[in-house]
């Protein structure tokens, strides 16, 4: 495509500008309009698509949504916003999948842009409601095949005993006892196996000393200990906070590296224990 001539690029500029200010007035469909006519003229600027995708999510047309955010990355696949809402879109059509895929892409390059953003907490916390859903809908139907199991195999040790009884004439203790047994080590493997679906508590070792929530990105000070980066950095922006939290050693931002075996750590015990992701 032939370079957009200076004047309308800035012509361009001045309709996203407008649109801007439409969409601070909440007149979203004069908004709309100005970052139409600004795509009119410079379809290949992503931001002007993300625009107009957002105004369409507070209409919650997530169909345009999601028209919107596909073009947008094709022209920058790095656009936080277009994955953000991408996700959000695709989450609107039950895609739990698609949606997490695109709100963990977004995720990543909110944290390398800005960790402390407010805009990182907020796709997190959508990511981690999504990421729940999705272990709660698998939750459930693992409780209901496990339960039909269960029922065939009492079903199945009935029957067997049921058998057993008939050839012999005066049922014995023994008999009586094993049959209870073995139902109760049925019991226990069943139980056994529901476990890793019930809540219980997160490990310490995987949460903040300061949030005391399970980790999302875990940063390492000198001193050896790990906190979560973007209340660290919070931490020591502030005039009195140029030091370790728990040392007290002075301290700077540069210093911090990511833990990568802690937010290992914590991605396998979220993989494993889906309902944490409630408690973060």
């Amino acid at each position: 495509m032939a370079p957009v001539p200076a004047s309308v690029a800035r012509q361009a500029e001045l309709l996203k500008q407008d649109g801007n200010n439409y969409f601070k007035k909440e007149r979203l469909g004069a908004a709309i309009d100005a970052y139409t006519e600004a795509i009119t003229l410079c379809p290949n600027v992503a931001v002007y698509w993300t625009n107009r995708a957002l105004c369409y999510r507070k209409r919650n047309e997530w169909n345009k949504v999601e028209e919107g955010c596909k073009r947008a990355l094709q022209l920058d696949s790095h656009s936080v916003k277009a994955h953000y809402m991408l996700g959000l879109a695709l989450l609107e059509r039950q895609d739990f999948a698609g949606g997490i895929k695109e709100l963990e892409k977004a995720l990543e390059l909110g944290r390398g842009a800005n960790p402390a953003s407010y805009m990182v907490e907020e796709i997190w916390q959508i990511l981690a409601k999504a990421k729940y859903m999705e272990w709660e809908d698998s939750s459930s139907k693992r409780a209901s095949r496990l339960q039909k199991l269960k029922e065939a195999c009492e079903r199945a040790l009935i029957h067997y005993y049921a058998i057993e009884d008939s050839q012999v004439e005066n049922i014995s203790e023994e008999i009586a006892n094993g049959h209870l047994q073995q139902l109760g080590h049925l019991e226990e493997v069943f139980n056994k196996a529901a476990q890793a679906d019930q809540p219980t508590e997160v490990p310490d070792f995987l949460c903040c000393k300061i949030t005391l929530d399970i980790f999302r990105d875990p940063v390492i000070t000198p001193s050896g200990i790990t906190y979560e980066r973007a209340v660290l950095l919070d931490h020591l922006q502030k005039v009195v906070g140029k030091f370790d939290p728990v040392t007290r050693e002075p301290l700077e931002p540069h210093q911090l590296a990511p833990n990568l075996a802690i937010k290992e750590a914590v991605q396998a015990f979220l993989d494993e224990h889906g309902w944490a992701y409630k408690m973060s």
